[in-house]
């Protein structure tokens, strides 16, 4: 559904030109994210994305550091009056994917794609950095920039909450918001929630242990695959039996692995998957009941088993009120065709996870569905075959400095 049509006019720093202005931006956007494009990085170590951001807001009044564990840079505006701290941020990284669109700026880099739209992210917020420092007159407070790395599966913002990130303009920032491009939704449109926005992600690897033998006599052995079999269908279970219909989790065997030819009974097998979950609470349900569940189907088919676990992001919780504001400046840049307040999560994760446990704030995705296909017929993100509109940026852009404006405005 859209967003309330009754929505007041924001106080504070003007905001009906932003849009206009991150417009004017927009070849330096393009310029910056077709750049970051062709040259993908994966992982916490981005040294050529790192560079291509530090080129690209050398000239702006900005207090630059970088990251002493990770490729991670933090730039901070000081507005023209003392005040509170605004963190926004834009993750870097690329995925380990091969790149198969045909667009002219494809990547270069065989076997690492931004299939995920980082690539805009930091574009983006590279252009809100120049857009809010034009109006650095009107801020009483500072804006922290958090250009991160290792997003996908790399636990980088923990890295940069680590080295400091939520306090590093002096004072702790006091609310952060984070932007995400979406392919499968109609372009330039804002879209957030209060409460549980995505959902926690973990991993988790089941090996059964039996005694091998010959295919021809099951009885001299201990086949460990009826008993890996037994547990896929037991987990689904545990899933709709265990856990609260209105706090849900998700749970998927992505790989089973056992033997190696026809007419050999394996001694291992090994179940892989993951789970998701929107709360802490469910989270940890899913944790504990799963190797109950493995343990218990191991006992009766007289096979040892071993769980192991691989933690990752938390459940992304946005505060009611930064959600609320989000949604309020979408309407008030874009209109209310452009501000959509979503019904439920979705159960990806995100590692701006660990920056909500800590500091209210939002996480708000900008829809960018390429032109000339419909939001549900256009590759989706994580695909090797996904484009972006680009035309989509300077939303991101204005919602970025809009949203430091709205909270630091003077006026």
């Amino acid at each position: 559904m859209t967003g309330p049509t009754d929505l007041p006019t924001l106080p504070g720093a003007p905001l009906g030109g932003l849009l206009a202005e991150a417009k004017a931006l927009q070849p330096r956007t393009v310029e910056l994210r077709r750049k970051i494009h062709r040259q993908p990085e994966v992982g916490l170590d981005l040294p050529l994305t790192q560079a291509a951001v530090r080129e690209a807001v050398s000239d702006l009044p900005l207090e630059i550091h970088a990251g002493k564990s990770t490729t991670s840079l933090t730039a901070i505006l000081r507005g023209a009056a003392p005040g509170p701290s605004v963190l926004l941020r834009g993750d870097m990284d690329a995925l380990p994917l091969t790149e198969d669109t045909g667009v002219a700026f494809a990547s270069e880099v065989k076997g690492a794609m931004h299939a995920c739209g980082h690539d805009l992210h930091t574009a983006m917020l590279a252009s809100a950095a120049r857009l809010l420092a034009a109006h650095v007159d009107q801020l009483a407070g500072s804006v922290v920039f958090m250009f991160q790395p290792g997003e996908e599966g790399h636990h980088g913002a923990r890295h940069m909450i680590h080295e400091g990130v939520l306090d590093a303009a002096g004072s702790r920032v006091t609310r952060a918001l984070a932007v995400h491009v979406w392919a499968n939704a109609p372009s330039g449109r804002v879209s957030c929630r209060p409460g549980p926005m995505m959902a926690s992600s973990d991993a988790f690897t089941v090996l059964v242990t039996g005694k091998g033998g010959h295919g021809s006599a099951p009885q001299h052995a201990i086949d460990p695959v009826p008993a890996a079999a037994a547990m896929v269908g037991a987990l689904q279970t545990m899933i709709t039996r265990r856990v609260d219909v209105f706090d849900p989790a998700v749970l998927s065997v992505t790989r089973i692995s056992a033997g190696t030819t026809s007419n050999v009974i394996p001694e291992t097998a090994e179940l892989e998957g993951t789970f998701r979950a929107q709360s802490a609470r469910t989270r940890a349900l899913v944790r504990a009941e799963l190797p109950k569940v493995c343990e218990a189907i191991g006992t009766a088919y007289g096979c040892r088993v071993a769980v192991d676990f691989r933690p990752g992001y938390p459940p992304t919780v946005n505060d009611p009120g930064e959600a609320a504001r989000v949604l309020t400046l979408a309407h008030t840049l874009f209109g209310p065709e452009h501000a959509e307040e979503w019904a439920d999560p979705i159960m990806g994760a995100e590692d701006f996870s660990y920056v909500l446990q800590r500091v209210p704030g939002a996480m708000a995705f900008v829809g960018a569905c390429p032109p000339g296909v419909g939001p549900d017929e256009a590759p989706p993100n994580h695909s090797n075959l996904v484009t972006f509109d680009e035309d989509a940026m300077p939303h991101g852009v204005a919602l970025y400095a809009a949203y430091a404006l709205d909270a630091l405005g003077t006026e």
